[in-house]
């Protein structure tokens, strides 16, 4: 633990399964949550303003998988290359359901399940997260690729929805997840559900002190024997006899079986961060803690808002993390800081670009990744939808407060990979005064004209009302290369950003817990 540093990648999983960079037989246990066909337009990353417009809906990734040209790359790789087992499998699935949405996604389940089992240890477990929708396939799946006599368990995650109700069938209440090992001899830590807690105080103390209670008697009441067990943990674990002011609570509960009824996150929780798959952090604390143990290093490679790392963290394992979008690897740095602060262990972002060349080399690859990036680099989140229409000349917003008032103040924020002239800056300084904005930023690759310049110095200053012997360029340029240089933009030092929704700060380990046995 003292050399490594955790890892959060960019790309797709596939790719960076292959690539090398994470040994064969290194993991020691994975969780993944696939996304699977909703058709859904999310709302990420983004905290709501009072007196705002509601925050713009941002296709964070595509969820929807189409038979193709890369489904169909896959399923030829799991014939040339796939355990014979899958093969057959696939073969037959493909004769059933056809060249489908469902298929795709089994296809491209199929190769990337491949990989996770060549680098998980022998020692190491699996945990796909789904939903009824692809379940009976996914365990075939896993099955062929496995083992069937290497499937632990089918977990029933039973949750209240805040859904309304329906009437023509039964409300859907739970989501299924598999546990699979790699062979028969596997990490388990038992898990105990919280009945109540009881206080043990020194009068109780004192009976089994002054009884002599050192061995637990055939004949002893079970809550007796409990007790003396504990009791002995006690004294064992502090090197010493209890004292009159000794307070301890003791934990009873039941070994946890497999319906696992946990709280979603209520939409309205703090912790809710406006990613729609976002998983509670008591259902990824109870998973890491029955299958890994301080130190070993956990995967989860469809990370999303990153629950599964920040809880990692939290309870001392390693962790890599993979997503493919700019925008869930902003939001899980974001989270990890705001989270942990200076307790957080180091980490690495792999795949972001490191220089201006590596960001021109993104752009050509992807523009809506590259503009997705240049916006994290300055704090900023997307203002609407790429593929719904013109931008107007906005590509992000900022959010803050600089006096007493409670009014947000907005910086708008337009990003550019090509080439670049007076012309956008115009179109900038327009966008400033309808949208009522106190500052516009103009991020761009390629290094700006005198023209340019000349635009934005004629912009004037940004006084904050508060502060009038305060003055700031109403609107800046700033080229990639300068953001790598540390230059950064100009407004109120004491402003309160309030551009993402805040993760609740807390300390490394286990959270506590209410009587229910909620994470606090």
């Amino acid at each position: 633990m003292d050399t490594w540093e955790n890892q959060l990648y960019f790309g797709d999983n596939l790719d960076i399964l292959r690539s090398g960079r994470i040994p064969v037989g290194s993991v020691d246990l994975i969780y993944l949550d696939p996304p699977f066909n909703s058709n859904a337009t999310y709302n990420v990353l983004f905290a709501e303003k009072s007196g705002e417009k509601s925050a713009a809906q941002i296709t964070a990734f595509e969820d929807t998988w189409h038979w193709g040209k890369e489904a169909g790359a896959a399923y030829d790789d799991v014939m040339q290359h796939g355990p014979v087992k899958l093969r057959d499998l696939l073969q037959a699935l493909r004769a059933f359901l056809g060249q489908n949405d469902m298929m795709a996604y089994l296809t491209m389940m199929a190769v990337r399940l491949v990989e996770l089992h060549r680098v998980l240890k022998l020692t190491g477990s699996i945990y796909l997260h789904c939903d009824p929708t692809a379940s009976h396939y996914i365990k075939l799946l896993l099955d062929a690729i496995f083992g069937k006599r290497n499937f632990l368990n089918e977990i029933i995650w039973h949750y209240k929805s805040f859904h309304g109700q329906v009437k023509n069938y039964f409300p859907k209440k739970h989501d299924i997840i598999f546990l699979y090992t790699k062979s028969n001899n596997w990490i388990f830590n038992r898990q105990f559900g919280t009945d109540f807690l009881e206080t043990i105080d020194y009068k109780r103390w004192n009976k089994y002190l002054v009884d002599g209670y050192k061995i637990i008697g055939s004949n002893m009441p079970m809550q007796d024997t409990r007790f003396v067990r504990f009791y002995n943990r006690w004294v064992k674990e502090n090197k010493r006899v209890p004292e009159q002011d000794d307070v301890v609570y003791e934990v009873i509960g039941q070994a946890v079986d497999t319906v696992w009824d946990i709280k979603p996150v209520d939409p309205k929780d703090k912790s809710r961060l406006g990613y729609p798959t976002q998983k509670p952090e008591a259902l990824l604390e109870r998973i890491i803690k029955a299958s890994s143990n301080e130190g070993d290093l956990v995967l989860d490679p469809f990370c999303g808002c990153g629950t599964t790392v920040t809880v990692a963290e939290r309870l001392h394992r390693r962790w890599l993390g993979i997503d493919i979008t700019h925008l869930a690897v902003t939001l899980i740095k974001e989270r990890l800081h705001k989270t942990f602060g200076p307790q957080l262990a180091p980490y690495e972002v792999i795949g972001e670009p490191v220089d201006a060349t590596s960001a021109a080399a993104l752009a050509q690859v992807n523009r809506h990744q590259f503009e997705w990036w240049a916006l994290g680099m300055v704090g900023a989140h997307p203002a609407q939808d790429k593929k719904k229409g013109a931008d107007k000349g906005v590509d992000g917003v900022i959010y803050f407060k600089d006096d007493a008032s409670g009014k947000y103040k907005k910086i708008i924020v337009q990003v550019k990979s090509g080439a670049v002239g007076s012309a956008q800056v115009l179109e900038l300084k327009g966008a400033l005064d309808r949208e009522k904005a106190a500052i516009g930023a103009f991020i761009t690759l390629k290094p700006p004209t005198r023209a340019m310049r000349q635009e934005a110095a004629a912009a004037d200053f940004y006084v904050p009302e508060g502060f009038p012997g305060h003055r700031f360029p109403r609107l800046q340029i700033l080229t990639i290369a300068q953001l790598f240089a540390g230059q950064k933009l100009d407004y109120p030092k004491w402003a309160v950003d309030e551009t993402f929704k805040k993760a609740t700060r807390r300390r490394k380990g286990p959270a506590p817990k209410d009587q229910q046995g909620e994470l606090l």
